[in-house]
């Protein structure tokens, strides 16, 4: 089964939650392209950063991210900050540039998780492809 989401749904969902513009895009068959606008000296700037689903093990997903140094040592501190956070607990930084997200530690998501079982997470120009199958009852 398959679960697909536009790229501009996404956006507003994180807009309406978090109050700031994401834009999103493809960036290849696993990768999405996530922008953001800073102020440097008076100035906006967009900066970008690549996001690649590694892998999927149970209710794990794995994503390496990729932005040089700078966007590097932002994305650390964002995800510091954030795991003080609510939903901070099922985020995790590990080495390399890799994130673990761990879905089966938020209750809403791991309910669901006892559910459905998690296959492959794409993307294509327009679409966010969430592959899954029901579980066995």
């Amino acid at each position: 089964m398959e679960l697909r989401l536009t790229f501009a749904e996404i956006s507003e969902l994180i807009e309406k939650k978090a109050g700031r513009a994401l834009p999103i895009g493809y960036g290849g068959p696993h990768t999405v392209r996530v922008s953001y606008d800073v102020n440097v000296l008076f100035k906006s700037a967009s900066v970008g950063i690549d996001l690649t689903v590694e892998q999927i093990e149970g209710s794990d997903i794995y994503l390496s991210f990729n932005g040089g140094a700078g966007i590097d040592f932002m994305i650390r501190q964002a995800i510091n900050m954030a795991k003080s956070r609510p939903g901070g607990e099922f985020i995790e930084l590990l080495d390399g540039n890799r994130i673990l997200l761990a879905l089966g530690r938020a209750q809403q998501a791991g309910s669901l998780l006892d559910h459905i079982a998690l296959r492959d997470i794409r993307f294509d120009e327009q679409y966010v492809i969430i592959e899954f199958e029901p579980r066995t009852l």
